[in-house]
């Protein structure tokens, strides 16, 4: 049984792949401009609003938030019709209220760029449709800076490891120019939607 299961696999690979090698690629180059939603910086910014009212027990808590991005950008090099590698860059910028019992005492801005060295794989392409998975992995920069009504500013830097796996990506349009919507997650988040064109 199990070595059905596994024949039958390698079968289903096939069928996915050969068609992607039959294609004749002429264009080897791919750029692409997305935004998405529910980033890792997103998801590091509600953990840090629960550690600090956890914390503090209730204290200190973060008021309303205001995000913009990820804003992204990726270029790929296709080495062969599967496989494409290059990078991605990532910018997300965040302010929100600093509460300390209820009443704002500041704000906190945060930005964070990050650089994804990035591995795509087209399981399927044809002059007007495609379906891909996508792999980055690198770090983010992250500045902080915290205005207080009552005390000096501060800021910060610091530097963490980040990535983006997109477990499913689809593309429609003409042959060198289409839109694309993934699922995944990571961050360029959880939906990612944007243009792309080859050349």
């Amino acid at each position: 049984m199990k070595r059905l299961i596994t024949i039958t696999a390698i079968a289903c690979a096939l069928c996915v792949c050969l068609p992607v090698q039959a294609q004749d690629y002429e264009t080897r180059h791919e750029i692409g401009i997305s935004t998405g939603i529910l980033s890792n910086s997103t998801w590091v910014s509600f953990l840090e609003d629960f550690a600090a009212a956890t914390i503090s027990a209730g204290h200190v808590s973060y008021g309303e938030q205001k995000f913009t991005g990820p804003i992204s950008a990726e270029y790929f090099y296709h080495v062969s019709p599967l496989i494409g590698v290059g990078a991605i860059g990532s910018f997300t910028t965040q302010k929100r209220d600093i509460n300390v019992d209820n009443t704002k005492s500041g704000e906190a801005k945060y930005n964070y760029f990050t650089v994804l060295p990035a591995v795509k794989i087209d399981w399927y392409r044809s002059k007007n449709f495609g379906a891909y998975s996508k792999l980055g992995l690198g770090a983010t920069l992250r500045t902080e800076k915290y205005d207080y009504n009552s005390s000096e500013d501060k800021s910060d830097t610091s530097v963490m490891f980040n990535w983006q796996a997109s477990l499913i990506g689809i593309e429609a349009g003409v042959p060198n120019f289409r839109a694309f919507l993934e699922a995944g997650f990571g961050e360029q988040g959880v939906l990612v939607a944007g243009l792309r064109c080859r050349f």
